[in-house]
């Protein structure tokens, strides 16, 4: 059975930094990415990564977060700087195998000073 367990959520400040990490059993996957969801809003993709390495941003985190992953540990990682309240999400890890979705639990990121 494939899981996906998620770590490094929590309290920052705004201008900090926090790392998201995600671990995955089972197979590579094509497409890993990282999804968020604020209270009363859409599910929301902001980065995703393929197995060669294209990453690919939505345009409220471009240059602020980056999207890596380790393709023979099945990991993958979202390194947050310049953080904003309006980051302050659950945010989700997400690994896709052909037409297969799955889903981390879920963590909380709060940005408050």
């Amino acid at each position: 059975q494939v899981q996906l367990v998620e770590s490094g959520g929590g309290l920052v400040q705004p201008g900090g930094s926090l790392r998201l990490s995600c671990a995955a059993s089972g197979w590579i996957y094509n497409i890993m990415a990282w999804y968020r969801q604020a209270p009363g809003k859409q599910r929301e993709l902001i980065a995703s990564i393929t197995t060669a390495g294209r990453a690919d941003y939505t345009d409220s985190v471009k240059g602020r977060f980056t999207i890596s992953r380790d393709n023979l540990k099945n990991t993958w990682d979202l390194q947050m700087t310049d953080m904003r309240p309006e980051d302050t999400a659950v945010y989700y890890c997400n690994a896709r195998y052909g037409e297969k979705y799955y889903w981390g639990q879920g963590t909380q990121v709060t940005v408050s000073s």
